[in-house]
């Protein structure tokens, strides 16, 4: 990633956690912890092993500069670790003769990308929740606010405001569940080694490589895991769920803030959402950045999943394929929760917009609610055969539909009745309900539940009745 574009695809805190001189303090941090733990079982004096770690700092060394030298022997370790040797050869010669002792390259390297993940991760999560208590907030305050619902693009039956941002709560709540639960039972320090039997250490390598987990506050694998990567694979897969789930949200609200539909806007201020050609444009540009950036984990994911398949002991290549796309698949998660945590923000919720929209098919949309109403007097198929023709002849010719149903209806329903049916406000179904399941408000009906509570029957003015444009 350039700096040209990590306005929009880098955005908020993981970018400085998951940078070059992140990614470099990572691996310093596993080559102090293995001199630790070489003191910590008696195969250097806690002194040198001092001395080591005094050393491993970033702002030492030029990641550039690493980065061209890696090209030597495949990956930026060895020409860190003699460089490494180096400083610490300048202060304590005899404790340089000990850096990176009985570990290889990609013990570094992976135990860097478990640092790396676990410390940005952390991060992720926190901003998640903050993410999913403004959209708690956002859906019990809409709880009983009616708009349109939409499949295939088309208006449904109603559903409520509040059960849409629920619904979005929902999805990002179960995506941080797995993300917390990877960071607490899938990661896993590396020392193995030249072949994954720490042989150079033989016999103390089961010690130091227990010493070197403890030492990181990483859990000790049963085994070295050079070849199986399950680990990069389960970090892979929850961060493409907290994309998902953030992708979801963001479009939903991308086509909420269309112009045609109008029910949320972003409120950005002075130059946010505009256009460099079109002065009227109120762009959910916050929104349009979390798409953006979430709609790159598939790709990503996919790439780690592919990388998964290694041979023998040590791969030819697959491991190398990890270290981009998953330092990418970070950047590009935390940017899309933090872009998303923006236009939450800025969100202004229009009410009248939803009743309008609602309104658009003159009562056409809850023709469902009258046929149910009907059945139990003529039969399911005889009552929504005779709402669909009277429905198809109000759309063919531009009629009232609810005039037409009542001369369809004729000693069935009367005007009035056949009007109320056609009600949106007054068919929201469970959606309070499930809402409340998702934000935890008290004094609701439980996931057993079937009665509405008093909020969902009061009679007061509500949102849209009183026309107010809020979150």
């Amino acid at each position: 990633m350039t700096g040209l574009f990590d306005g929009v695809l880098n955005h908020g805190p993981l970018g400085a956690l998951t940078d070059d001189t992140a990614w470099l303090q990572a691996l310093l941090d596993a080559e102090a912890a293995l001199a630790r733990a070489l003191a910590d079982t008696g195969h250097i004096t806690d002194q040198q092993a001092e001395s080591i770690a005094a050393a491993c700092q970033a702002d030492r060394f030029d990641p550039a500069a690493l980065g061209r030298a890696a090209e030597g022997g495949g990956n930026p370790v060895i020409p860190l670790v003699k460089q490494l040797t180096a400083h610490v050869h300048q202060t304590d010669p005899e404790a340089a003769r000990h850096v990176h002792l009985g570990a290889t390259s990609q013990d570094i390297m992976d135990t860097a990308a478990m640092l790396l993940f676990r410390r940005a991760g952390q991060v992720l999560r926190t901003e998640m929740s903050a993410l999913i208590t403004d959209l708690h907030g956002l859906a019990d305050h809409h709880r009983t606010t009616p708009m349109p619902g939409r499949t295939l693009l088309q208006q449904a039956l109603p559903t409520t405001f509040g059960a849409v941002a629920a619904g979005w709560a929902a999805g990002l709540t179960g995506a941080a569940e797995r993300l917390a639960d990877v960071l607490t039972h899938h990661l896993a320090a590396q020392l193995g080694g030249a072949v994954g039997t720490l042989a150079s250490l033989e016999p103390h390598g089961p010690a130091v490589a227990a010493a070197f987990a403890e030492r990181l506050g990483l859990p000790e694998p049963l085994l070295p895991w050079h070849t199986e990567r399950g680990r990069i694979t389960e970090i892979a897969a929850a961060l493409g769920r907290v994309c998902g789930a953030v992708g979801t949200t963001a479009l939903d609200i991308v086509l909420l803030a269309q112009t045609e539909v109008g029910e949320l806007t972003e409120e950005g201020g002075s130059g946010v959402g505009g256009s460099s050609t079109m002065p009227h444009k109120r762009n959910p540009v916050a929104a349009v950045s979390a798409l953006a950036a979430a709609r790159q984990a598939p790709g990503l994911v996919a790439t780690l999943f592919a990388a998964q398949i290694q041979e023998h002991q040590r791969a030819a290549g697959a491991w190398h394929a990890e270290w981009l796309p998953l330092t990418d698949l970070l950047r590009r998660t935390g940017s899309a929760v933090s872009w998303l945590r923006v236009s939450v923000q800025r969100l202004r919720v229009h009410p009248d917009r939803m009743r309008a929209n609602l309104d658009l098919t003159g009562g056409l949309a809850l023709s469902e609610r009258l046929t149910t109403d009907l059945a139990p007097e003529l039969g399911r198929l005889e009552a929504h055969r005779r709402v669909t023709d009277a429905c198809r002849e109000a759309v063919d010719q531009g009629l009232d539909p609810v005039e037409v149903l009542a001369e369809h209806l004729r000693g069935l329903r009367t005007r009035e009745r056949i009007s109320a049916l056609l009600d949106p406000a007054a068919y929201l179904g469970a959606a309070p309900v499930f809402t409340d399941r998702v934000t935890g408000r008290t004094g609701q009906a439980g996931p057993s539940g079937t009665g509405a509570s008093p909020a969902d029957t009061a009679t007061g003015p509500t949102d849209t009745e009183e026309g107010t444009d809020e979150r």
